[in-house]
């Protein structure tokens, strides 16, 4: 019995919620008394798969058939099915994504396995196998028990922090012997996200509401964005009145987030936006209103105008680096 965990790569590196979903892959393998294996599909450099190893894992199969750096859906959930009965695995542990969703659903039926998706924390092993995850946009938690032999669990994001082991890692090259037929679907475009950070992947997000009083002044939040290395979002509103792009709108019918900071401009907390960030580890409030809903549920607040806080905080940003 192995854990078996899949890796997605996004512009060429190993996404930060695939080695996530490693160091949670080794946790569980060391709970069980068993190994931790990663695999891979399509090109993946010996830079990446240093990463993987560093995060928990113990072995790499790496399927390298250029053919699946398209992402077919289809195609991965075979290669990864393939995998999992070569290394007789029981367990496959992956990050929750728009692609992860759709190949864990389709490894579920290909290897009758229990699915548990957005998984909050590690099984208790103590009478069987119970699985936290969040539910209801993050604002309750149900307990699952899987009972199948296998079993294939989607992680949300910054449940458990990105493990730092000092190990060479042993990387396999397995043979691809896919057929044209599980390729028959073909990507003819894509369009992603503007903006140097993905929102989804960001580790820190700052987003702005309508205290920004209008997009001329948007720059105030992407000047701390840069300094911080963060992604930007904003509220509905916002993006209502075309201020900013829709992807960019965080919140309950938008994006939903789970940065380690989010940062909130001028928004004043309505329970649509605090349902798509309140999975982050820590959030930060700046709004001259001390009455904004959004103060109940942050960690730090500052209380003050944003077009004065935000350059002094983005200058002391500045002078820290």
């Amino acid at each position: 019995m192995a854990v078996l965990i899949y890796i997605e790569q996004e512009a060429g590196g190993i996404k930060k919620s695939s080695l996530e979903a490693v160091s949670y892959g080794r946790t569980l393998a060391d709970s069980l008394g068993t190994s931790a294996l990663a695999v891979g599909l399509g090109p993946i450099s010996t830079e990446e798969w240093t990463k993987v190893g560093k995060a928990g894992a113990v072995k790499g199969i790496h399927v390298a058939d250029e053919r699946l750096s398209a992402g077919i859906i289809q195609a991965h959930a075979s290669a990864i099915a393939d995998v999992f009965s070569y290394v007789d695995a029981d367990i496959l542990v992956l990050a929750k994504s728009s692609l992860g969703d759709a190949v864990a659903a389709r490894l579920s039926v290909k290897l009758q396995a229990g699915l548990v998706s957005n998984v909050a924390a590690l099984p208790d092993l103590s009478e069987g196998f119970t699985v936290k995850r969040s539910i209801f946009t993050g604002k309750a938690f149900a307990f699952t028990a899987i009972k199948t032999v296998k079993k294939i669990l989607a992680i949300k994001k910054n449940i458990l922090d990105i493990r730092e082991e000092d190990h060479d890692l042993v990387v396999e090259v397995r043979q691809s012997s896919l057929g044209e037929e599980v390729f028959s679907a073909k990507i003819t475009g894509m369009q992603k996200a503007e903006g140097q950070v993905s929102l989804p992947e960001a580790d820190i997000v700052v987003s702005g509401g309508r205290g920004l009083k209008g997009p001329e002044n948007w720059n105030l939040i992407e000047d701390l964005a840069r300094e911080l290395g963060a992604a930007t979002g904003c509220s509905k509103p916002v993006s209502d009145l075309n201020w900013r792009p829709h992807h960019e709108h965080v919140g309950q019918t938008g994006i939903k987030v789970s940065p380690t900071l989010y940062v909130a401009v001028g928004i004043s907390g309505a329970i649509q936006h605090l349902a798509g960030v309140n999975s982050s580890k820590k959030i930060l409030v700046i709004n001259k209103d001390p009455e904004a809903p959004f103060f109940k549920a942050a960690d730090y607040g500052i209380v003050g105008d944003a077009f004065e806080v935000l350059p002094k905080l983005t200058d002391a940003v500045k002078a820290i680096k």
